[in-house]
């Protein structure tokens, strides 16, 4: 294919100010990048987009991997067209706060090349960004093709504002040695590196729930630190995650309390925290008033622990928000006590909320830094009964038994 794909054409104004107009109205601009190819960079980045929407905030996906636009097939888009009016064109609607285009729309059949030359993929990524209407958002996140060519120094080039960037890797050491080039490719042209995520972490196991390391783990942990940048987390590799891609449901939807898709709400943290407002707790994840939601219930002897720290073990409720019912309820034993690890420990199995009879304010802030919702002073009832109180906002609490 040697030329532009169907949609409107037109030329664009050489000061930029249509592009600086079209860009003020998005809030943080994220591209998510790999140094190397067949990392599962489309895949984090569609569940990225998924997981922001879920929150609450104003999406928009951008492919940008022009070679190989797997956005249509993850999520589901195949077959869909984009529309124009006027000189504007219309990206597809996933739902009713994630807007996606591709160039996969644009496409007469899902095997024709895409056979483009630098200039050519810049005045199309320009378009993407100055002629669509993507109105007011939250977050564009921008998936790549791998390295650090055109497209990724195209968007460097024409996109001004808040911009950081996501670095997928795989543990092994032939992978990292590519990213660590893409991150000295961001400081080159100066895009926060906003962190790294280390996908393929770990094989589980869909019968037994073992983990094995197949790639090994750990090495874009170790690379992060020796880079300076944050690492965000890893993604494990499971059957449920490739049955997802290839439906079109990102994992986030599919298996929202799956090891996955917790991973994936773990790594989404850190990426709302730069448009959470400093005075306020970071969100969950998952909103409140729309969709699933996992509540922690501090244990001890068979009731409501009146120190959280104190407990037991933890009871997790599974609950719908949308319809205020309950849909899964499991026990696990709580780690031994050390200070600051049940907020991480929480987290990471995928808890939103936790209801606990006290809790000290040293502890309530690290809940909030893990972007989990805290509940003080609940009344020593069934834990299924404090859920149902919790999502009817009949609740009551009392003063924190233990605030130090």
């Amino acid at each position: 294919m040697s030329d532009a794909p169907e949609g409107p054409q037109r030329e664009t104004s050489a000061d930029g100010t249509s592009l600086a107009g079209r860009m003020a109205h998005i809030r943080h601009k994220i591209m998510v990048l790999s140094g190397k190819g067949g990392v599962g960079k489309s895949t984090v980045a569609a569940n990225l987009a998924v997981a922001l929407s879920l929150a609450g905030k104003r999406v928009g996906l951008l492919d940008v991997d022009f070679h190989g636009p797997s956005i249509p097939k993850l999520l589901g888009l195949e077959g869909r067209r984009v529309e124009a009016k006027g000189e504007t064109i219309l990206p597809v609607l996933y739902d009713d706060r994630l807007k996606v285009l591709s160039l996969g729309f644009l496409l007469a059949g899902r095997d024709d090349a895409v056979i483009w030359r630098g200039p050519m993929k810049m005045n199309v990524i320009r378009q993407f960004l100055e002629d669509v209407a993507w109105g007011e958002l939250d977050f564009l996140v921008m998936d790549f093709p791998p390295g650090t060519g055109d497209e990724p120094l195209s968007v460097a080039q024409l996109v001004t504002g808040p911009r950081g960037a996501l670095v997928v890797t795989t543990p092994q050491e032939i992978a990292l040695a590519d990213v660590r080039r893409c991150i000295g490719f961001c400081r080159k042209v100066e895009v926060d590196v906003l962190g790294v995520v280390e996908n393929m972490s770990g094989f589980v196991c869909p019968s037994c729930g073992e983990r094995v390391d197949i790639f090994k783990r750990g090495g874009g942990e170790i690379m992060s630190r020796e880079m300076g940048v944050p690492f965000l987390g890893g993604v494990p590799l499971e059957p449920k995650l490739v049955e997802a891609c290839d439906a079109g449901r990102p994992v986030v939807l599919s298996d929202p309390h799956g090891e996955t898709a917790r991973a994936f709400l773990h790594i989404v943290r850190p990426i709302l925290e730069v448009d959470a407002p400093s005075d306020e707790p970071t969100p969950t994840g998952i909103r409140k008033e729309d969709g699933p939601m996992r509540i922690a219930i501090p244990m001890a002897n068979g009731r409501l622990a009146t120190h959280f720290g104190h407990c037991q073990e933890f009871v997790f409720v599974d609950v719908d928000t949308g319809t205020k019912t309950i849909t899964a309820r499991r026990t696990e034993g709580a780690p031994e006590h050390e200070p600051g690890l049940l907020p991480q420990w929480l987290a990471e199995r995928g808890a939103g909320v936790i209801i606990a009879g006290g809790m000290g304010s040293r502890a309530q802030t690290l809940f909030q830094q893990q972007g989990i919702r805290v509940v003080v002073g609940a009344s020593s009832l069934e834990p299924d009964d404090l859920v149902r109180k919790y999502l009817d906002e009949t609740l009551e609490t009392g003063d924190n038994i233990c605030d130090h």
